[in-house]
C-alpha cells in the first residue's frame, strides 16, 4: 500500500482512487458497481489532496451517504486517502451514464435496464420493456415505483413473472 502522500505521479494516484473507488458496490442493487451506474463522476488531486466526486441517481437517494462512507472506507485500506467525497447535483445523473456492463449486470440480476439513450429524451411513458428473464416485450406496468424510486415494477404477459425496470431519466 502506498499513501497519497508517497505518491509522486498524481495520474497514477488518480488512477490507483478511480479504481478502488469504481468498485464501491451500490448498496440498493449490490451487483452494480458506482462506476457501473455512472455515480462515480471524477477524481481529483489538489496540492496532494483526494477528491471523489459522485452524483446521486436522484437528488434525495437515501444510498449517497452509506456510498460516501464506502467510498472513504475503500480509499483507507488501499492506502490512497485521506479522501474528501463531494456530492454534486449538477449536471443532474442520467441513465446515459451507465455503462454497457452495469445494463448488462441488471439484466442478469433480473432487472430491466433503461433503454440506451434513454436519459437524453424527456419520456412520458416507455412504450416497450423487456422482460429479464425471458426478454419478451409483451410487457406491462403494475406500479410507477419499484423496490427504490429509480425503479418502476412491470410483469411480463409471456413468463407471468414480476421484474423492475430501472427507469431513464
Amino acid at each position: 500500500m502506498v499513501s497519497a502522500a508517497a505518491h509522486r505521479d498524481q495520474d497514477a494516484l488518480r488512477r490507483d482512487v478511480w479504481r478502488v473507488a469504481g468498485e464501491v458496490a451500490d448498496p440498493e442493487i449490490p451487483v452494480l458497481s458506482i462506476a457501473d451506474l455512472g455515480v462515480l463522476r471524477d477524481v481529483r488531486i489538489i496540492d496532494g489532496r483526494v477528491e471523489v466526486v459522485i452524483t446521486p441517481t436522484y437528488s434525495g437517494c437515501p444510498a449517497m451517504n452509506m456510498i460516501a462512507l464506502e467510498i472513504e472506507l475503500a480509499i483507507a485500506k488501499a492506502g490512497l486517502g485521506p479522501v474528501e467525497v463531494k456530492t454534486v447535483l449538477a449536471p443532474a445523473w442520467t441513465t446515459d451514464w451507465m455503462s454497457a456492463e452495469g445494463r448488462e449486470k441488471l439484466r442478469a440480476y433480473g432487472i430491466a435496464p433503461p433503454r440506451e439513450g434513454g436519459g437524453r429524451r424527456a419520456l412520458f411513458g416507455v412504450d416497450e420493456v423487456a422482460c429479464p428473464r425471458c426478454g419478451s416485450t409483451d410487457t406491462a406496468e403494475i406500479a410507477a415505483f419499484g423496490s427504490t424510486s429509480c425503479k418502476s415494477l412491470w410483469r411480463c404477459n409471456s413468463c407471468r413473472e414480476p421484474f423492475d425496470y430501472f427507469k431513464c431519466h
